[in-house]
């Protein structure tokens, strides 16, 4: 007698980056986000490529990070303005990432950074995951996902408005807050720069921007500011030039003109000379003794003696 079996339904797979939404809706909340996110994302090439000579990283700019899978799939996401996760490949089969998936990757981010708005309450929310009386989840906030969750080694707050920098340490399951050194900088140890504040031009914007800067207080450029520096290093390179060989051709004229002096000088003595021989048999001719004509021609009894 044979039995049949009730097929097992299996579970469906843990959705993908692919699989779920890269936007809760939200629209990016001031004009300033946009650029500053590309600030830090230009400035800290070069750190990169030096940290992962191998182009193992990522890079999310107000990208969803998604840490449980909830119905609609948003509500289980949280999305920095900027964060940078190391020893992860770029692309995903070959994909550009929509989001972040926690489950799918198993390395969290580094650093995750916040740019807000307001006076960076939403972005300090520390209100835990947790049933309502009405059957319903309460919603986390974003502090408490970043250090009870996800646990990011650094997070950052950035409030616009007051260019007020707040960052945090993630250290024995919680967050500590650091203070900055100083330089006022605050160093992210795991990346060997430091976060701060920097007032000037970015964009066509004169602002306070986040920027970074090495572990010697050194600013980490940008592309264009790289490439302007390196236009003032060699238009100084090729005014000390332009000066080196004026000086060097000064000197030439100078010598040319030592030199033309010296013959001049050399052709006066020679008449000069010739002027005295030739007067010596005229005044001896006429009776002047060796010694009267050395004293006219204001020379020696040799000298007489010798050019007469």
């Amino acid at each position: 007698m044979t039995q049949s079996l009730n097929p097992t339904t299996l579970p469906p797979a843990f959705p993908d980056h692919t699989q779920l939404p890269d936007s809760d809706g939200t629209f990016v909340k001031n004009f300033q986000e946009h650029p500053q996110s590309i600030l830090l994302t230009d400035s800290l090439e070069t750190t990169l490529q030096t940290l992962h000579p191998d182009g193992q990283y990522a890079i999310g700019q107000d990208s969803g990070i998604y840490w449980r899978e909830t119905d609609p799939p948003e509500k289980g996401a949280e999305a920095p303005d900027w964060f940078y996760v190391p020893n992860v490949p770029p692309l995903l089969d070959g994909e550009i990432r929509r989001s972040y998936v926690i489950w799918r990757e198993y390395i969290v981010p580094l650093i995750a950074i916040e740019f807000a708005s307001g006076n960076g309450s939403e972005e300090r929310n520390n209100t835990p995951l947790s049933r309502l009386p009405e059957g319903v989840n309460q919603k986390p906030g974003k502090f408490w996902v970043y250090e009870q969750i996800i646990h990011i080694p650094y997070y950052a707050i950035y409030i616009i408005k007051t260019s007020e920098l707040e960052v945090y340490n993630w250290v024995n399951t919680r967050y500590r807050r650091l203070q900055p050194n100083d330089r006022g900088h605050y160093p992210i140890d795991l990346m060997g720069v430091e976060l701060g504040v920097w007032e000037g031009n970015y964009q066509n914007q004169h602002q306070r921007w986040l920027r970074w800067w090495d572990n010697q207080g050194n600013l980490l450029l940008t592309g264009s500011e790289q490439a302007k520096l390196e236009r003032l290093h060699t238009e100084q390179e090729r005014q000390r030039a332009d000066a080196e060989r004026e000086r060097a051709e000064s000197e030439r004229e100078r010598a040319e003109a030592e030199r033309q002096r010296a013959e001049a000088e050399r052709q006066r003595a020679d008449r000069s000379q010739q002027t005295q021989r030739d007067a010596i048999p005229q005044l001896l001719a006429m009776g002047l003794t060796v010694e009267q004509v050395a004293q006219a021609l204001s020379l020696s009894v040799e000298d007489v003696q010798r050019l007469g």
